[in-house]
């Protein structure tokens, strides 16, 4: 039976990160992961290019049962420190949107660092290799019945990931594992994920799909309000986009709506009145100079207003009610794209069974949760890459601790 200080499943960010700055500092290291090609999540996202932090990171912009939980992680490894290692390898790399920092290039580079920081630290990596069993061992640590053979080691660690995106191998194995030790699972559910209506009610806007523009979208009430100033965009099914995405990690259930200001730098309700006064156009030229054509269209049939009419004939009690509907459009979702569309899970291991300082579990002495695979949910930009990060630092500090007071 082979023996390692470490063994970290699951080989995505969090994993190699933590695998391999454990091993630079002094831990032999074992990483698992059953899927064949190796952080195919960091390939595919950013387009390509990898999102892998943004510059402007807080606590304000994760989503937890804890929100206070992060704040640790995220204050002692912060988006400068992955910059300057970013930058130690050479890789290029350009702010897109809000902070956004992508590659220049391909997430390929990022894989191949982290890679490399693993084999500087002698980590052994077995992949694929999935694991049946593990058991608790009396005198402290762990035995895993894997596909390469048992192995022990004195900490575990859980980076397993979430439950999105299952064609590239996304597993609910570390929910299952933390459950069976006793930890509480707070309930997972899709997050960054596009929305989707009933067919007949989305019938009038199904035509749109494709058509994008910036929108501000907002749900709740209250502390529990959000509110985003993102694009938006149109689907056969229902609405995408970066808006809808940020929004959907904050509906809490199918019951709330959603308020969508399709117009937000404009008063389309005083401006219509206004043109009134001095413009022969007809009304569906007129919302067409202020809003995408196709959805100036649909919109008027929506009002049951008549496109057709010029401004002088319009009512003005009527061009204050369609102004108003283009920054007040209700509408409640009747669902999501699920597991297969979304960005990220929402929920996890529950932030109280862990220690915010190392992300060791106050249940199982030796037992670790990083990354996503944590009830801890980033705002889309860049966020959910710097918590992995972050969490698997602090979870990499503790470790070489552990080991040199042992």
């Amino acid at each position: 039976m082979q023996g390692f200080d470490v063994v970290v499943v699951g080989a995505g960010a969090a994993g190699l990160f933590c695998g391999g700055r454990a091993g630079q500092q002094g831990q032999r290291v074992l990483l698992i992961d059953h899927a064949t090609k190796v952080a195919e999540k960091i390939r595919i996202s950013g387009g390509g290019r990898c999102n892998f932090t943004n510059r402007e990171v807080g606590p304000g912009n994760f989503l937890s049962e804890n929100p206070a939980f992060c704040r640790s992680a995220l204050a002692r490894y912060t988006p400068q420190d992955f910059i300057k290692l970013v930058q130690s390898h050479g890789i290029a790399f350009h702010e897109k949107h809000k902070g956004q920092l992508f590659c220049d290039d391909s997430a390929e580079q990022i894989i191949r660092m982290l890679l490399q920081a693993c084999e500087a630290g002698g980590v052994t990596r077995w992949q694929p290799c999935t694991v049946a069993d593990v058991r608790q061992l009396p005198d402290g640590g762990f035995e895993l019945d894997t596909s390469q053979g048992p192995v022990r080691t004195r900490r575990l660690v859980v980076a397993t990931g979430g439950l999105p995106v299952p064609k590239i191998g996304a597993s609910d194995w570390g929910l299952r594992l933390a459950q069976r030790f006793g930890h509480a699972i707070v309930d997972p559910r899709p997050a960054l994920v596009p929305l989707t209506f009933d067919p007949d009610a989305w019938a009038p806007f199904a035509a749109l799909a494709g058509l994008a523009l910036p929108v501000e979208v907002s749900c709740g009430s209250g502390k529990a309000r959000a509110r985003f100033l993102e694009d938006l965009l149109f689907t056969h099914r229902g609405l995408s986009g970066p808006a809808i995405l940020q929004i959907s990690s904050y509906r809490t259930n199918n019951d709330q709506p959603l308020q969508i200001n399709l117009a937000p730098e404009l008063t389309l309700d005083r401006d219509l009145v206004e043109a009134k006064a001095t413009s022969r156009r007809q009304l569906g030229n007129e919302l067409a100079a202020r809003l995408p054509q196709r959805l100036a269209a649909a919109w008027l049939e929506r009002s049951g207003l008549d496109a057709s009419r010029t401004m002088p004939e319009c009512r003005d009690a009527d061009l204050q009610r369609l102004g108003r509907s283009v920054h007040e459009w209700q509408l409640l979702p009747s669902g999501d794209e699920g597991w297969r569309k979304a960005e990220v899970m929402r929920g996890g291991v529950s932030t109280r069974d862990l220690s915010s300082q190392t992300l060791e579990s106050r249940r199982v002495p030796g037992l670790y949760f990083i990354g996503e695979v944590v009830d801890v949910t980033g705002w889309l930009g860049g966020y959910n890459f710097q918590w992995a990060w972050a969490s698997a630092a602090a979870c990499a500090e503790a470790l070489a601790a552990g080991a040199n007071a042992a």
